[in-house]
């Protein structure tokens, strides 16, 4: 989506704003880090713009500290106010303790928890309104004429987006102009706006490409309609862009300077947070990730090689425990693993049978639970080092073999819900005992335990999870008959795998026993 050309009559006035943003009082002309590992892989050179290092660990206490240092004393000292997903809320929180004026943060109830304790260490008055930051920003307002206070919007504002055209100032001093095009994240728009007026001013020919998460796209929608849209709803991974309708400012200079807006998933952004951990061993947070993920997409669709792009890191305010979902979404978003649903013939030796058709391949999930007497339903995820041609040859290679095979790897139910579900209360099933396993991890590490098990007994619960450490560990249920149990528990200490026997488990008896 190629937009408008440059308008210098609406941008001229942001470069006198940009150059005398009071933004160096609180915040850090952050580095430019090269990222060697991305770069390699994608036959560019990409340079990271690590906002993610400012003292809030986010752009945004540029635009709301130039906001609140351009206020009178008298104007001031009425207090501030403002609605925030989280970043915007500690740049006004730090920003007003240094002004020595109170400031009142309004965020969405979704905000994560880390943003929330960081306004109120700031000294900000944290209230927390609705679910998005419409909501939040609805509340603010209202606040805002009841106590007299000043409010210091998101990014609507011509101070505020000078103060994060400083951003695109920088990216100019620290690369001399010398780059193929600057890729930022979009949120309300007022880092883009500024970064692209200044950049476009100077150096026309740099693309400035905005990244949107693909349910959280006001300002793409609004581009291509040519006007501002309300969406009905936003996803809230990327909670630091999630905002129903952009700026009516931002919109403008977007309109004019903006060249591309590319959208991605959650997935995608998950695989940016890694590309971005293993070149800086820093976790960005989702939002901050955009970046990084819409150089990747653009390179596989445009073919790009040898080209110089600039990532904004616009911050790293993530949640510890979202990096569980994190970790589990990034090799799928990387096309580094595939997930399938297999419907294989329940008998006896079917499912060694399966994990023969597999091969050796890196297998890092197993979920199967016996269902009935003519077949059974698996779910199974394994690694890819060849991306989507090696998922869909592993596909055709099942399906040509007889199975019944259903890729589940862009389905989102599945990957939310589905695979850890799979399971239940068996009907019908006599003498299952339950196993717990650990064995050494390493490709084809499963295919030779279930080698090593046999096929003497029937398996009839499996559970199997690769999490990257040294062993693997595995929940089995096997049908024995009480007159195997002796043979049975010989043939177990002879594999050498240590094991501990769970039949009497409380969980197992509640949840999957027969």
């Amino acid at each position: 989506m190629v937009l408008n050309p440059r308008n210098d009559a609406l941008a001229s006035p942001y470069i006198e704003r940009i150059l005398k943003s009071r933004v160096y009082d609180v915040a850090i002309e952050s580095p430019l880090d090269e990222a060697p590992r991305l770069s390699q892989r994608l036959g560019a050179r990409v340079l990271l713009k690590r906002e993610d290092l400012q003292p809030v660990f986010s752009f945004k206490l540029r635009g709301a500290y130039n906001k609140i240092a351009h206020l009178s004393d008298a104007v001031a000292q009425r207090g501030v106010i403002c609605a925030s997903a989280g970043n915007h809320a500690q740049g006004v929180a730090l920003a007003a303790r240094r002004r020595g004026v109170p400031a009142v943060i309004v965020m969405p109830q979704t905000t994560p928890h880390i943003k929330v304790e960081a306004v109120s260490g700031l000294g900000g008055e944290a209230v927390l309104h609705g679910d998005d930051y419409d909501s939040a920003f609805e509340r603010a307002l209202e606040l805002a004429r009841e106590r007299n206070l000043v409010f210091v919007h998101a990014f609507d504002d011509p101070d505020v987006i000078a103060g994060q055209g400083t951003v695109g100032m920088e990216i100019v001093r620290q690369t001399g102009g010398d780059i193929d095009a600057v890729f930022v994240p979009v949120g309300g728009g007022s880092l883009i706006a500024g970064i692209a007026v200044y950049i476009k001013y100077l150096y026309p020919r740099v693309r400035v490409i905005g990244v949107e998460p693909e349910d959280a796209n006001a300002m793409y929608e609004s581009l291509q309609a040519g006007r501002r849209v309300i969406l009905d709803r936003v996803g809230i991974f990327a909670d630091g862009v999630a905002v129903k309708r952009v700026g009516e400012e931002t919109f403008a200079l977007a309109r004019t300077t903006v060249d591309e807006i590319v959208l991605v998933n959650t997935d995608e952004i998950c695989a940016a947070i890694q590309d971005v951990f293993e070149d800086t061993r820093s976790i960005v947070e989702p939002a901050g990730a955009l970046a990084v993920a819409g150089i990747k997409k653009c390179v596989s669709r445009e073919g790009w090689r040898g080209k110089r792009f600039v990532a904004v890191n616009s911050g790293a305010n993530i949640n510890f425990d979202r990096l569980r979902h994190v970790a589990e979404r990034a090799d799928l978003g990387g096309g580094r693993e595939s997930l399938l649903a297999v419907e294989i013939p329940e008998r006896p030796g079917s499912f060694l049978k399966f994990c023969q058709a597999l091969g050796l391949r890196s297998v890092t999930e197993f979920n199967y639970r016996y269902e009935g007497p003519a077949r059974a339903q698996i779910f199974v995820a394994f690694g890819l080092t060849q991306g989507r041609a090696e998922r869909d040859g592993v596909v055709r290679q099942l399906r040509g073999d007889g199975y019944t095979v259903h890729d589940m790897t862009d389905n989102e139910v599945a990957k939310l819900h589905v695979r850890y579900m799979v399971g239940g209360h068996a009907r019908g099933i006599a003498d299952e005992l339950l196993y717990r396993f650990e064995f050494p991890e390493r490709p084809g590490a499963l295919l030779r335990f279930l080698e090593a098990v046999g096929s003497r007994w029937n398996i009839t619960l499996f559970h199997y999870r690769n999490h990257g450490s040294d062993y693997g560990r595995v929940l089995a249920g096997i049908q024995v008959p009480a007159a195997d149990r002796s043979a049975f528990v010989q043939h177990l200490n002879d594999l050498h795998y240590p094991y501990v026997e769970e039949t009497g488990n409380p969980a197992y008896r509640m949840f999957l026993g027969a």
